[in-house]
């Protein structure tokens, strides 16, 4: 069975974390030994993308959330570098800024959406609106609890003009966290990223874990589903996700636009092009 099937959330579904393995791989044993389908699908990521550039009348936005040392830069790191830049782009969503907070919460959101041929991943995303701003209590539950309709709406609006949606939910445990921050401790060139907030969050554990289950229930429609990914194996994360989006952009259709040129015409022009630089060649 695909991925797809195993850990989408369906429209209407009761989602319980606690009841998710973080740790789950499935059939594979170990990174070696699912590296070979990792590799193919990039590979298949790759030639869709420049598929779906060239077809230039679909798109595709990829939405990571995910609780804090759960891996969204490693997803954008492992399974989109090897894309061309010239059709895909990242956006990271950090604390609004005084521009941004003087609009409405989907504001910033819209601006970021991916144009006709394009792949846009949102690190973080609008789903912060009610997630971080329900935790932390920075708008009042009357703001917050419309925000779900209002996303399935601006969600909708966006799968009309032709852009897939597809949002992944990184499940790691509490435990697996904990190690991912003495990496960061331990590990020079991770310090960068070691944060007093890490462990101030880490206390709301449990808050989070109720906005995000909320979130996932009330905004995994047909048109834009949430996927919740185990992932305490970095490995078998990557290959879960890049199954999951090479079988959506396998399942759009995409193909190389017709040409609208007379390549008879075009083809006698490079032939005299051709023997033209042939002659300046043995003339010199």
């Amino acid at each position: 069975m695909s991925y797809r099937k195993i850990f989408v959330v369906e429209p209407g579904d009761k989602v319980h974390l606690d009841k998710i393995d973080p740790s789950f791989t499935g059939k594979h044993e170990s990174h070696e030994k699912a590296m070979p389908k990792i590799q193919e699908h990039l590979a298949r990521m790759d030639k869709l993308q420049y598929l779906l550039y060239a077809d230039g009348d679909q798109s595709l936005l990829v939405v990571l959330q995910a609780l804090d040392a759960a891996g969204k830069d490693g997803v954008v790191r492992h399974l989109f570098t090897g894309m061309n830049p010239q059709g895909t782009s990242v956006f990271g969503f950090k604390q609004p800024s005084k521009d941004e907070a003087a609009h409405d919460f989907l504001w910033r959101a819209h601006q970021r959406v991916p144009g006709k041929g394009e792949i846009v991943i949102f690190n973080r995303s609008h789903y912060e609106d009610v997630l971080v701003v329900r935790v932390h209590k920075l708008v009042a539950k009357p703001v917050w609890s419309k925000r779900y309709d209002l996303i399935n709406d601006f969600e909708k609006i966006v799968s009309n003009n032709g852009t897939r949606i597809l949002k992944f939910f990184l499940h790691i445990s509490p435990e697996e966290q904990l190690s991912r921050f003495k990496q960061r401790l331990d590990d020079p060139s991770r310090n960068w990223k070691i944060s007093d907030a890490d462990y101030s969050e880490r206390e709301l554990w449990a808050k989070y874990t109720e906005a995000y289950e909320d979130a996932l229930e009330r905004t995994s429609t047909q048109h834009a589903p949430w996927f919740v990914i185990p992932a305490n194996h970095k490995w078998f994360r990557d290959l879960a996700i890049s199954e999951i989006i090479a079988d959506t952009l396998d399942d759009m259709g995409l193909k190389l636009p017709p040409t609208h040129v007379d390549k008879e015409a075009i083809r006698s022009k490079y032939h005299a092009a051709e023997q033209e630089q042939a002659g300046k060649a043995s003339g010199a």
